[in-house]
């Protein structure tokens, strides 16, 4: 009797509901393939731009850059860094577009490394000015929904330059070429995510001359800030920057270490003791 049951057509509703479900579980069997395919393509920026030539002595023009930090960027009583968003007229973001597509024009992989690892800090911070500027008024970056991804959020899933013939993003940028190439804890200070709870967006461009220094001032900065490290009643409050990247960090104890070597005498005391965590925090407001 079931067999029999079984074999009688199905109303015409029924098939299209069968039809749906199967375009459905297809369509995320590939999805799920393409996500692979995608994670293994995200390996090949590091392989290709970790091409350099260490005898270069080309120069990376980033005046455009360092006239807008001038006349945006100001810092706030506090120590944080905060840029005027609202106030861009559109010929300063034109002319930021303008070295965006110069940057893009850059043959990266036949400079020195030290320039190389400006370059990619300076477009990291300059492409997501301008992502702002192009979608503001916004309360925070996360509002900018245009990564690929049904639940993604912000802008650092979509691929929005071309270098050397490679489309990235500002993922691309940040995990796939700058944490993997130069594998340097002070990266997590440098590129800046156009929020209060982020590191500062430097006030002066980063050079191939100047590249340590600055990396090493804008670790000082952000760690002896309270929205890095403090302390409330004995309570040790630090960055979810350090949760998020615990693989960068290392342990505890390599994490502390590193807190440590930035941190102000005062500071210094306190960690010494190597308190336990009591809590991470993040404010994703925008840095305006």
């Amino acid at each position: 009797m079931y067999l029999a049951h079984s074999l009688k057509p199905r109303p015409s509703w029924l098939s299209a509901f069968v039809s749906r479900v199967f375009l459905g579980l297809v369509l995320t069997v590939l999805a799920f393939m393409s996500s692979g395919i995608v994670s293994a393509q995200a390996q090949q920026p590091a392989q290709f731009f970790a091409k350099h030539n260490q005898d270069a002595n080309v120069r990376v023009e980033h005046g455009p850059w360092a006239r807008l930090l001038k006349k945006y960027l100001k810092r706030d009583s506090t120590g944080l860094n905060r840029f005027k968003y609202r106030a861009v007229t559109r010929k300063d973001h034109a002319a930021l577009k303008i070295y965006l597509k110069g940057l893009q024009a850059t043959p990266v992989t036949s400079l020195n490394r030290n320039v190389q690892y400006a370059f990619w800090i300076n477009l990291y911070n300059a492409l997501t000015v301008d992502v702002l500027l192009d979608h503001y008024p916004v309360k925070s970056i996360r509002d900018i929904a245009i990564s690929p991804g049904l639940f993604a959020k912000g802008p650092w899933g979509k691929k929005l330059v071309q270098v050397e013939g490679k489309a990235l993003s500002l993922d691309d940028i940040e995990h796939n070429i700058l944490r993997k190439i130069w594998r340097d804890k002070r990266i997590h200070y440098a590129v800046n995510c156009a929020s209060i709870g982020c590191p500062n967006l430097a006030m002066k461009v980063y050079t191939g001359a100047n590249i340590n220094k600055a990396l090493k001032q804008a670790a000082v900065d952000y760690i002896n800030h309270p929205r890095g490290v403090r302390f409330e009643h004995n309570r040790l409050i630090i960055s979810k920057l350090y949760k998020w990247y615990a693989q960068d960090f290392g342990t505890k104890a390599q994490l502390f270490g590193h807190l440590r070597r930035y941190a102000k005498p005062a500071l210094t005391k306190k960690l010494m003791q190597a308190p336990q965590i009591s809590s991470y925090e993040y404010d994703w407001a925008l840095n305006e």
